[in-house]
């Protein structure tokens, strides 16, 4: 078995700062690509910014120059410092993990998400 648990979402006032951590633990041999994606109410999810195993980093638009992600190998934990946060930054955050179980298979994982409200 293997979970992804995030936590530090909140509320915050628009331009302040929130930073997300997700810590995947189990029955796991190797951890890959891990990422950051939101769902707004009535939207789709979409993808907030992702990190490979070597720490390249890629942003949705949106998030460019405000959103940092990064990732502790040790840990098996990504997180998404987030600042200058905006209104329209309000949705529920979900972490995932491209990994490798400890009994070869080569999965997706997602955590159960937590939510970030960002106050005008």
């Amino acid at each position: 078995q293997v979970q992804l648990v995030e936590s530090g979402g909140g509320l915050v006032q628009a331009g302040g700062s929130l930073r997300l951590s997700c810590a995947a633990s189990g029955r796991i041999f190797a951890v890959n690509g891990m990422g950051w994606y939101r769902q707004a109410p009535g939207k789709q999810r979409e993808l907030v910014a992702t990190i490979t195993g070597a720490s390249s980093t890629n942003y949705a638009d949106s998030v460019k120059g405000r959103f940092t992600i990064s990732r502790d190998n040790a840990k098996n934990t990504v997180y998404l410092q987030m600042n200058s946060l905006k209104p329209e930054d309000t949705a529920v955050y979900y972490c995932n993990a491209d990994l490798q179980t400890t009994a070869g298979y080569f999965e997706t994982y997602w955590g159960l998400g937590t939510q970030v409200t960002v106050s005008s």
